[in-house]
């Protein structure tokens, strides 16, 4: 059976039932159909949130279809509920490009899922909608006072960063003109669109605490310059209001529940490699306020999730994990070890050994956080007993506690000896996270410390245009905010290609993007696209619905 045939073979539970378990009053709940509802963010208690167990679950670098870090964090917040420990998984909602595109559905795998699983990877609860109309509400209302003579903003068309947001991958739109049509169709000039994930209203709703602080971090919104050279802002058009208002109910996080009935909060999907990769701060600190247990992902791998999880989102919330789950599989290992993507079901002892030195990055560089880490091993069926050993070996005389993580073909019950390490790690840790970084740090520092410290990098290079602009980020007052460096997440460097532990490479900023509203500085390396396209065989090509509604290949 493949994921929707498993999601569809096990009757979902009534929502009213998930949030009975917790306790919580009907008044506070607001159903979304029968097997999923939205929260009042009352329900949001700082005093539960210190005594609560936070579990950050991130992973080694991936191959192209992932390694399995939703399925481990639902897997793993089972394990924890059939131990007796009252857990909650806390994860990002799927983005429609990436569903209809290259993985398919993405809410976890296998026994190890959340569900109504269709609901989940197509339109849940609207929120994607909403961020959608919200970012292009204020692209309207910037054409509109390019455009006006009655207030008119002296604002320099050729300078204008915002772009409209679409949730699907259209690499045609990356790169557009508008305006077009004469007087009555606006100023022409070159634009573009970017996928909703990738935002700054996604970021925005990710780091805020409250819809006044939601409203607040919009005004803030960085969109280009005036004539003068001053800046624009979202609140120059007085937009906050406005957008706030289409988000009021996408700022509510969702719950539903995982195959094993246990309760699941899904809120917010900014990736990893252009944004800080993880849910809402307000549904990690719900889960924490609900649960003794709050189990999350952040991702791709720990070089970028981990690292903006820790020093964007931890720093901003005033919260810190009690243990780190470093998600491993053996194929991404091999892969490292320079076997062929089509070739990785095959048993390979050297080329696993060979990719061994990528893993021992993930977990030195995870180290310097000082939260313990453990080792999940997300087993596959082409893993043979010799592979398995060979990586339990390795991670034993590392000294790394270490499990196999077999939800995917047994749910809970094949995560209990994972549990077990995460419970032990995480009652004996006492002590907050270390950050890579202080804010105070000069914007050049900060860059230094995090290639230098989580990616290994030797050093960084500034492109013209970067120290142009360090320039505009001091005139700002931008240069104590974090960072989000946007790399590819298919290396530990910024060059794809390079796979494995490169060594003696050098990070190439070649410009900066200010997310002022969400609160960070964007160092951009390498070439990042922030609108996807779609692969030679789209996901999209496998689907289908029947006449009485029936979904098939979304998996």
């Amino acid at each position: 059976m493949n994921d929707l045939d498993i999601a569809k073979s096990v009757p979902p539970h009534p929502i009213r039932l998930i949030t009975q378990k917790l306790g919580l009053p009907e008044e506070k709940i607001e159903p979304y159909g029968k097997f999923k509802a939205k929260l009042d963010l009352d329900l949001i208690q700082e005093e539960k949130v210190q005594q609560s167990k936070l579990i950050l679950v991130t992973a080694i670098t991936p191959t192209p279809a992932g390694e399995g870090k939703t399925t481990v964090t639902i897997g793993l917040s089972d394990a924890l509920n059939d131990l007796g420990k009252n857990s909650i998984a806390v994860i990002r909602e799927p983005s429609l490009g990436p569903v209809f595109g290259l993985k398919g559905g993405a809410a976890g795998g296998g026994w190890s899922q959340v569900i109504p699983m269709e609901d989940i990877n197509l339109h849940f609860t609207g929120d994607f909608h909403a961020i959608e109309k919200s970012n292009n509400l204020l692209a309207a209302l910037l054409d509109n006072a390019i455009q006006s003579k009655v207030k008119n903003l002296q604002i320099d068309a050729r300078s204008i960063l915002w772009k409209r947001a679409m949730d699907m991958n259209d690499r045609s739109l990356r790169n557009i003109v508008c305006g077009l049509g004469g007087k009555s169709g606006g100023v022409p000039r070159e634009t573009g669109f970017q996928i909703t994930a990738a935002s700054e209203v996604m970021a925005i709703l990710c780091m805020s605490k409250d819809l006044e602080d939601l409203k607040n971090r919009f005004a803030k919104i960085y969109l280009g310059d005036r004539l003068d050279g001053s800046p624009v802002f979202a609140s120059d058009l007085n937009a906050q209001g406005a957008m706030a208002t289409l988000m009021k109910e996408a700022i509510k996080p969702n719950i539903v529940q995982t195959l094993g009935h246990h309760p699941a909060l899904i809120h917010g999907g900014p990736f990893a490699n252009i944004a800080q990769g993880t849910n809402s701060i307000l549904a990690t600190k719900m889960g924490m306020s609900l649960g003794e247990y709050a189990v999350t992902e952040a991702g791709f791998g720990s070089d970028l999730g981990a690292e903006k999880f820790f020093n964007i989102k931890c720093r901003e919330a005033g919260i810190s994990p009690k243990a780190t789950v470093l998600v491993a599989t053996i194929r991404a290992l091999k892969y490292h070890g320079s076997k062929p993507l089509t070739d990785l079901e095959t048993e390979d002892l050297e080329a696993l050994e060979k990719g061994l030195p990528n893993l021992e990055h993930h977990l030195e560089s995870l180290k310097k956080f000082e939260i313990p880490v453990v080792v999940a091993i997300n087993v596959f069926k082409s893993d043979t007993e010799a592979e398995k050993k060979l990586l339990i070996d390795f991670c034993k005389k590392l000294n790394v506690p270490v499990a196999l993580s077999e939800g995917w073909e047994k749910g809970g019950s094949g995560c209990l000896d994972l549990a077990k390490l995460v419970i032990q790690e995480a009652e004996n840790c006492n002590r907050s996270f270390k950050p890579t970084y202080e804010l105070e740090d000069s914007v050049v520092d900060k860059i230094k410390k995090v290639s230098q410290k989580v990616y290994g990098a030797s050093e960084i290079i500034l492109s013209p245009k970067a120290q142009n602009q360090l320039k505009k980020i001091e005139r700002l007052g931008y240069q104590k905010l974090p960072i989000c460096i946007a790399k590819t997440q298919k290396s530990i460097s910024d060059q794809e290609k390079l796979i494995g532990r490169p060594q003696g490479f050098q990070i190439t900023i070649r410009e900066f993007e200010f997310a002022a509203g969400a609160g960070f500085l964007i160092p951009m390396a390498g070439e990042i696209l922030r609108m996807p396209g779609l692969p030679a065989k789209p996901a999209a090509e496998s689907m289908d619905i029947s006449g009485s509604g029936e979904i098939s290949g979304l998996f």
